[in-house]
C-alpha cells in the first residue's frame, strides 16, 4: 500500500529542519509504513544574506531550488513557510496540503525593552521586511530601521551582541523552535498585520504523483486552507509582488465567517491604504477580489510600482 521512500526536500536552517520533521512525523501518523527521508539544500534566499529580498528577486528565493528538485525528482514533497511561497507555482507542482495554522502574528524581541511603546526615541529596530518596516514607521516615524538577514538564531545572536535595540520575528518561528522565552511582546494586528500566510505550512509535490497526494491529504486543515487561499488571491489580485509593502490576512469570524484586511504602503509608511471585507466560508474568493479591488481603486497600483 505505502510508497517505498518520500523525500523531503528542505532548507537546512534550524527552523526549517523543524518543520521537515515535524511533517515527517505527523506523516507517520497517519501512514506507519512510509519510508521518509530528508533532503537538506541550501536556497539563493540562504546564500545572499547581506541582501534585501527585494532587491534580489524576492522570497520565491526560499523555495525555486527546493522546487527544482521536485522537478527533477531528487524529492518528492516540499515544506514550505506559505508566507515565502509566491502566488504562481511552477507548472507541474501543487500544493497539495496547508496544515493548521499556528501563530500568524509578529513578536518584539528586546533585551532592553518590555514592550513596542516603551522604545525609546530614535530606538533601532532589526528586520528586513519592507511590510514590518512600513508599519512601525507608520506609527513611530522616529524609529530607525536596521536591515537583519540570517536564520532565527543569527538573528538573535546579532541582537544580543547589542546590533538593535529589538527586532521583529514571526512569532510561529520562535514557538516552534521552543523559544517562547524569547519574545517580549506579541504585536497586534492594529499595530503590525501579517504577511500573507504567515504562521502556515505548505506542502507541495508533483500533480502527478498520486499515491503522495494520497497520504498529505490529511494533514490538510481545511480553515486553514480558505483563509490562506483568500490571503494569496488578494496578493495576486494585486500583482504578488514580494518587492512592496504589502500585508494581508484572513481571521476565522464567529458564524462561519472570515475577516480579510489588507494594507498596501509606501517603505517609509507615510502613504497606508487598507480595506477589510467580511461574510461568509462560502463568499471567501469573492471577498478576496473585493479587498483587492478596493485597494486598487484607493491607489494601490500606484504604490505597487514605487521603487523601494
Amino acid at each position: 500500500m505505502a510508497k517505498k521512500t518520500v523525500r523531503i526536500a528542505t532548507r537546512k536552517s534550524p527552523l526549517a529542519m523543524w518543520q521537515a520533521h515535524h511533517i515527517r512525523e505527523r506523516l507517520l501518523q497517519h501512514w506507519p509504513s512510509l519510508h521518509i527521508e530528508l533532503l537538506p539544500m541550501v536556497t539563493s534566499g540562504d546564500m545572499f544574506l547581506k541582501d534585501r529580498l527585494s532587491t534580489i528577486g524576492g522570497k520565491g528565493l526560499f523555495v525555486k531550488e527546493l522546487e527544482e528538485a521536485l522537478l527533477d525528482g531528487r524529492a518528492d514533497l516540499a515544506v514550505h513557510s506559505m508566507k515565502d511561497v509566491p502566488v504562481t507555482l511552477p507548472e507541474g507542482l501543487g500544493l497539495m496540503s496547508i496544515c493548521k495554522r499556528q501563530n500568524p502574528l509578529d513578536a518584539l524581541v528586546s533585551h532592553q525593552y518590555s514592550s513596542f511603546t516603551s522604545l525609546p526615541h530614535g530606538a533601532v529596530i532589526g528586520t528586513t521586511s519592507l511590510r514590518r518596516q512600513s508599519q512601525l514607521l507608520a506609527i513611530r516615524p522616529d524609529l530607525t530601521i536596521k536591515p537583519l538577514r540570517g536564520n532565527v538564531q543569527t538573528r538573535l545572536e546579532k541582537l544580543r551582541l547589542g546590533e538593535y535595540n529589538a527586532i521583529i520575528l514571526a512569532a510561529a518561528g520562535l514557538e516552534r523552535l521552543g523559544m517562547h522565552e524569547t519574545i517580549t511582546e506579541i504585536l497586534t494586528t492594529e499595530l503590525m498585520l501579517p504577511a500573507c500566510g504567515q504562521g502556515a505550512l505548505g506542502l507541495e509535490c508533483r500533480l502527478d504523483d498520486k499515491d503522495l497526494i494520497k497520504y498529505l491529504a490529511p494533514l490538510n486543515d481545511p480553515l486553514t486552507a480558505l483563509c490562506v487561499d483568500s490571503e494569496r488571491q488578494v496578493n495576486a489580485r494585486l500583482g504578488g509582488n514580494c518587492h512592496v509593502p504589502l500585508a494581508v490576512y484572513c481571521c476565522p469570524q464567529p458564524e462561519a465567517h472570515l475577516l480579510i484586511r489588507a494594507k498596501v504602503a509606501t517603505p517609509d509608511g507615510k502613504i497606508i491604504i487598507s480595506n477589510a471585507q467580511e461574510g461568509s466560508h462560502q463568499e471567501a474568493i469573492r471577498l478576496a477580489n473585493k479587498c483587492a479591488d478596493a485597494l486598487l481603486a484607493l491607489g494601490a497600483d500606484e504604490l505597487l510600482q514605487t521603487p523601494t
